[in-house]
């Protein structure tokens, strides 16, 4: 639960400091004293939008820190999901500066928004006037439903069967549409198979024509210039190893005359061998030099039909055509082989969506059960709360599959006799509406160890002995290690809280400055006097405001 709030330059806030309390708390203060602007504050810890223009005026940042007590909550595993080291203290902090950056951290470690979300949604319930509108919509009632037939487990069993359900109803309408198009373009996809395999293509064809090509297109030069060389070797006039040949005989001659020689005539005599063995590979290679002119015109063309193709399949090789051809081959296969490939997949889509139904149909008997269970505790709730002659029912009624089940859970209402039973978004007034979420909430609470609850004025358009009675429930709710604070307006529920809180202005030389303090026991009476007076705090009221507080 929330056991300290610190908040330093948020709008008006130059600093507030204040220690929360288990059980039931309230916070009174007039209109524009500061108190939507401590929940806007909250709900930064929560996760929610940053806005550089919240920061007081002429201040380089704030910060809202929060100290949460988690020692009676089993939360361990939720922090170990989110990689966060645990501690029975968890401190949420958020930092915004005057040039707009945002930062976030829970103890002390830096963590992203979507982590705060997660943790805000175990730690604490910020109920504002607004979801009220909440009673208009399926989900919220149908999450109502499920919270109290404890169906977590067998709802997120539904959803992974759901899931994989839409893929496959997705995978299927693709290949549909495929398979028609393919359909559509089957002549053309065969032409083109053809094309390519008539082709012939092979693997380093291209390269090997290429270099041939090339070869015969220069073959003069090549047969000019392996003539050359061959007659410089070893031609009939004074070639090279000729002249080689007459210099190892003259150092032979000498080779005992003259120390080193020896050497020398080895050394030239090698050079004679392997120039020799030059001479041989380049006539070798002048008798293989013949200019066919009907071998080029073939290698042309066939180089012609390859790049024309490669321009046309916009392909930069032959390896490339290939691959192409392969994929033509494969999508006629698939054409070919259409219906066994639908067959599958229809089988599949059947098989999921049955077993989609199963664990649809699970979740439908929970919620029934519990639709009863809500009937009865919500008359119970209802009836102390000015409305002796509520009617409320859940109805559960059957709809397509969808993401949350196939039920379509709502809560219809009356609150006078003869009067049919119709939903309550369209029919209860402002102040049932309230006395509606509020009974909710207590009976949601009771199911949920949620550490924290706030509720600001939800006591819009009630007064009196209801307004009593809605502190009565909220005090109940503060039981059992929970901790409820109430944002009000009423003193019949001001005067219930086990702590009081009163927020207020005041102007300093800085300007505007909202603050926030415990009251004491005579402050008490003095603030719930005021509020049942106006401004001129009377005898009576101050009577009336230890009668509510039970000090006669």
């Amino acid at each position: 639960m929330l056991t300290h709030l610190n908040i330093r330059n948020f709008t008006i806030i130059e600093e507030l400091d204040i220690d929360f309390r288990p059980g039931f708390s309230v916070i009174t203060g007039e209109t524009g004293a500061g108190k939507s602007i401590i929940l806007g504050a909250i709900a930064l810890l929560a996760g929610g939008r940053a806005d550089s223009k919240s920061i007081r005026p002429r201040a380089d940042k704030c910060v809202i820190e929060a100290r949460f007590d988690l020692s009676k909550y089993d939360l361990k595993p939720l922090f170990e999901e989110n990689d966060i080291d645990y501690d029975d203290e968890c401190i949420i902090r958020r930092e915004l500066t005057a040039a707009g950056k945002s930062r976030a951290f829970v103890n002390d470690t830096p963590a992203p928004l979507t982590t705060l979300r997660t943790l805000a949604g175990n730690l604490l319930d910020v109920h504002s006037q607004h979801q009220n509108l909440l009673l208009a919509k399926d989900d919220f009632q149908l999450s109502v439903a499920d919270i109290i037939a404890g169906s977590k487990a067998e709802r997120d069993a539904y959803q992974e069967v759901y899931s994989r359900y839409r893929n496959a109803v997705k995978d299927l309408e693709k290949t549909c549409e495929e398979i028609a198009a393919n359909s559509r373009n089957r002549d053309f996809l065969q032409f083109q198979c053809d094309e390519l395999s008539t082709a012939a293509l092979r693997e380093g064809e291209q390269e090997e024509l290429e270099t041939r090509s090339n070869t015969m297109r220069h073959a003069e030069d090549i047969k000019s210039a392996l003539y050359t060389a061959a007659q410089s070797l070893n031609g009939e006039a004074q070639s090279v190893l000729q002249n080689l040949k007459t210099a190892v005989g003259s150092l032979e001659k000498i080779q005992s005359l003259l120390p080193g020689t020896q050497e020398l005539a080895q050394r030239a005599n090698s050079c004679h061998i392997e120039l020799k063995d030059i001479a041989q590979e380049v006539e070798a290679e002048l008798e293989k030099v013949d200019f066919d002119p009907s071998e080029q015109e073939a290698v042309d063309n066939r180089l012609d039909k390859l790049y024309s193709l490669q321009q046309k399949y916009h392909a930069a090789n032959v390896e490339e055509l290939i691959g192409i051809y392969e994929k033509l081959r494969k999508e006629l296969g698939d054409i070919d082989n259409s219906d066994g490939v639908l067959e599958e997949k229809e089988a599949l889509v059947a098989s999921l969506r049955t077993e989609a139904e199963k664990k649809a149909a699970a979740l439908h008997k929970l919620r029934l059960s519990a639709a009863k269970k809500i009937e009865k505790e919500m008359l119970t709730r209802l009836k102390p709360l000015g409305l002796p002659n509520v009617r409320f029912s859940v109805s559960v009624e059957d709809k397509e599959l969808s993401s949350d089940g196939a039920d379509r859970v709502s809560f219809l209402f009356s609150a006078n006799p003869g009067t049919p039973m119709q939903p309550v978004s369209q029919v209860a007034s402002g102040g049932e509406i309230a006395r509606v979420m509020l009974a909710l909430k207590a009976m949601i609470s009771g199911a949920v160890k949620l550490p924290t609850i706030i509720f600001d004025e939800i006591d819009t358009g009630v007064s009196g002995k209801i307004a009593q009675q809605m502190g009565i429930i909220m005090k109940e709710m503060g039981q059992a290690d929970r901790q409820v604070i109430s944002i009000t307006h009423l003193p019949q529920i001001a005067a219930m809280g086990s702590v009081h809180y009163k927020v207020f202005k005041e102007q300093t030389a800085a300007g505007t400055n909202s603050r926030m303090q415990m009251l004491t026991a005579e402050e008490r009476v003095s603030e719930i006097a005021q509020m049942l007076s106006g401004s001129e705090i009377s005898e009576a009221a101050i009577s009336n405001a230890k009668e509510l507080l039970g000090m006669k």
